[in-house]
């Protein structure tokens, strides 16, 4: 079976984590995989853009550098980016046939994501870093039985807390937990977080930095000039900001060639963080109730047609609670899913319960403001129909 057909195999959504098969997976096969210095990135938003932005200053320092990032909008292949570019489906099939090799029978014992994960390694093994951005949780997570250089920690809030936790201390317990030596956290955090991460760090001696780079007036001058120039959200600046400071450790970079490392910097190469697709339409991957908190921060002044649907399993009410400041109506848009439900009725009768009207999405009007969002899959069907229309 080529890459493609082996994924359609595969299924996509999990409702457990197997928190020892990836480990014993790895430990049979590490001898056959090269090493490099991998940096993992953990938390409940920002993965994406701060692992995104730590590549691009590797690579513009001249190292060979591969980000492992999930999920995709539209192809498979956007998990994978070396040296400024997404692999291709031949670079694919090339690591998928070595895999194939190396790990024979097993192979079809992997998951999605830990498939994906082992495909990274081949992709990656002559890079002189990766950056490794987990997917759920930490301590348990696929991308935590790698040796790792560096543990960055971005916001952690709540979500999938059917695998996590019911509360945030447990949360971020499950992610706190795979730092390694060296480990920095984003200092923008809810105190129970940060106490745990210094009760952590002590207990594992950990070096953790905890980001002090949102106080520095030229680094903040900087970073808010390089969002203001490629029109990115302002929640971007912060990602931008922890992966600056994380860099500067990593290669003990001084102020001055931050800075000048900045002013080279080109443009964030991923889409659907608050993107603007159109004078009147932004798409927005964000799936929880933090990523809601940032966009009402974003529309505040505003009123928007919120085009949404999302999983059952998600926290819906408070996701829409948190963005009702905003909201004008709610347009509920219905796609596929396989083995994971939308939310359905559930949902309307939170629209009913908050008092915030809605309808079916039918089509955009040019004289309003829209704003989509909800999961990677709603932007992604989405974004395929305003492209056929």
């Amino acid at each position: 079976m080529n890459f493609k057909q082996t994924l359609a195999k595969k299924e996509m959504f999990y409702k457990k984590i197997s928190r020892f098969f990836m480990f014993a997976m790895y430990e049979k096969y590490k001898n056959v995989f090269c090493k490099t210095k991998n940096i993992q990135i953990i938390g409940t938003n920002g993965k994406g853009s701060t692992g995104r932005f730590l590549a691009m200053l590797l690579k513009q320092e001249g190292f060979l550098v591969g980000h492992y990032t999930s999920p995709h909008i539209f192809k498979f292949n956007e998990r994978f980016w070396l040296n400024g570019t997404i692999v291709d489906d031949e670079s694919l099939e090339q690591a998928h046939k070595i895999l194939e090799d190396k790990m024979k029978q097993d192979l079809s014992r992997l998951s999605y994501f830990e498939y994906a994960t082992f495909l990274a390694l081949v992709l990656f093994e002559k890079c002189d870093y990766v950056v490794f951005e987990a997917g759920v949780g930490g301590e348990y997570d696929a991308t935590s039985v790698f040796d790792k250089e560096f543990t960055i920690f971005t916001n952690i809030g709540f979500d999938h807390q059917e695998l996590l936790g019911k509360t945030l201390k447990n949360i971020a317990r499950t992610k706190l937990k795979a730092m390694k030596d060296k480990a920095i956290i984003s200092s923008n955090q809810d105190l129970i977080v940060l106490n745990l991460a210094k009760h952590i760090a002590l207990l594992k001696n950990s070096k953790l930095t905890i980001t002090s780079f949102f106080q520095d007036k030229d680094l903040k001058n900087i970073t808010q000039e390089y969002t203001k120039k490629y029109n990115l959200a302002y929640f971007l600046q912060d990602n931008l900001l922890l992966a600056l400071e994380s860099f500067s450790i990593i290669l003990n970079k001084d102020k001055t060639s931050l800075i000048k490392s900045m002013q080279n910097l080109p443009k964030l190469d991923l889409k659907g963080r608050c993107e603007q697709i159109s004078d009147n339409i932004f798409v927005d991957v964000g799936h929880n109730e933090m990523a809601a908190l940032a966009l009402a921060s974003i529309f505040k002044e505003k009123k928007v047609h919120l085009v949404y649907n999302c999983f059952l399993d998600k926290d819906f009410y408070n996701i829409l609670k948190a963005l009702k400041p905003i909201i004008k109506i709610v347009e509920i848009y219905d796609y596929k899913t396989e083995n994971r439900p939308l939310a359905g009725e559930k949902l309307l009768e939170s629209l009913k319960e908050l008092d915030i009207k809605y309808k079916k999405f039918n089509h955009i009007e040019n004289d309003n403001l829209y704003l989509v969002f909800g999961s990677f899959l709603l932007v992604e069907n989405f974004l395929r129909g305003y492209r056929e229309r």
